[in-house]
């Protein structure tokens, strides 16, 4: 029976992989059907409760296993070949229940599609949009200080940053109804120290559909990660997707808070690719922006550097063959590809 379920994982990424070739399948039928029952139903079950139910699984599991190895280490050695059978045993079950769950969402429709937009643009298209996100951060900034040099400090508290998010999906909905999002299950994860030295700003839990968020992260960019997590939430797997519903939900809040920080989280990104294209160009326009918009990339900047540690580059290696294994060929260079979103969106709806 366990050998059985250990060798189930072959025919399981066989039938994952096939699936993965009817993208309109799995849209129509899984992520559009089945996942929305489940997504529903653990949000309802969990999304109540104040403590993250997947991170209390994840640390009970965490412990068992060091306790495991340790107790039982003698017993190990002398029957390797059991171990390892058990491993795989382990795997194929999260493997089947992970795509059961969520993961299925990697192979839907890109979201390109959905929102009938280009798959390309143009390196003069992303210089004429990263100066028109110039002109808006520092517009806001200044609507927001009243000093061109003074830091934006976000006045809510991460409480607050949630329920804001909620009801800008709300908003958002009413244009887009498959961003649908109810029965909220909305976290700050208890391994938030964890998640900032790994270089994380959050995650969902696939198996409770919680969306964990990293309480550590400065409030500039709260919004933007909450909008993230609840993207994977209501079924939307690729990064640089979830990164633009965070941007879109967080940039249509009517609070200019908000649209700031979706305005100077675009134009991050934007920046960053231009800088690939034409550095000489990236460093004319960077010299634009309000000193005040600066201090605050320097504050995120300076956040990340304070837990910068030997151990990230092997954390995000691992998470980059985890995405490219789930149909993200670039890994976790994908998501910088929101770029491409927010650039051909701005070329179907110029005015927003």
């Amino acid at each position: 029976m366990k050998n059985g379920i250990a060798l189930s994982i072959i025919p399981q990424i066989i039938i994952v992989k096939s699936l993965g070739s009817y993208p309109e399948l799995i849209e129509n039928y899984y992520s559009k059907g089945l996942y929305l029952f489940i997504s529903h139903f653990y949000r309802k079950a969990f999304g109540w409760l104040p403590l993250s139910i997947g991170d209390l699984i994840y640390a009970i599991l965490i412990i068992f296993a060091i306790w495991y190895i340790i107790v039982k280490r003698n017993q190990i050695r002398k029957n390797l070949k059991l171990f390892f059978r058990d491993i795989v045993l382990i795997l194929s079950v999260a493997y089947f229940t992970f795509h059961l769950m969520w993961g299925l969402n990697y192979y839907r429709v890109p979201l390109y599609q959905t929102l009938e937009l280009k798959d390309t643009y143009t390196t003069n298209e992303l210089i004429m949009y990263t100066e028109k996100l110039i002109e808006r951060t520092n517009k806001l900034q200044y609507e927001i200080t009243l000093d061109t040099a003074q830091i934006v400090n976000i006045p809510y508290d991460q409480k607050e940053i949630f329920q804001m998010t909620l009801e800008g999906y709300g908003e958002l909905e009413i244009r887009y109804p498959f961003f649908n999002y109810k029965n909220p299950s909305l976290k700050k994860s208890i391994f938030s120290t964890l998640l900032t030295y790994m270089g994380y700003g959050g995650y969902l839990n696939p198996f409770t559909n919680e969306a964990q968020v990293n309480s550590k992260i400065p409030n500039f960019r709260f919004p933007v990660i909450t909008g993230h997590e609840i993207g994977h939430q209501i079924g939307y797997s690729a990064e640089n997707e979830v990164n633009f519903i965070g941007y879109l939900v967080t940039a249509n809040n009517k609070d200019l808070y908000f649209k700031y920080s979706a305005a100077a989280y675009a134009l991050s990104y934007s920046l960053s690719e231009l800088k690939l294209r034409d550095e000489e160009k990236f460093r004319e326009l960077y010299t634009r922006l309000n000193r005040g918009v600066q201090k605050n990339y320097k504050e995120l900047n300076e956040f990340w550097l304070a837990y910068e540690n030997p151990f990230e580059p092997v954390f995000k290696s691992i998470f980059n063959t985890f995405l490219k294994a789930n149909n993200q060929e670039e890994g976790i260079k994908s998501y910088g590809l929101i770029v491409t979103l927010l650039v051909t969106y701005d070329l179907k709806y110029p005015s927003e």
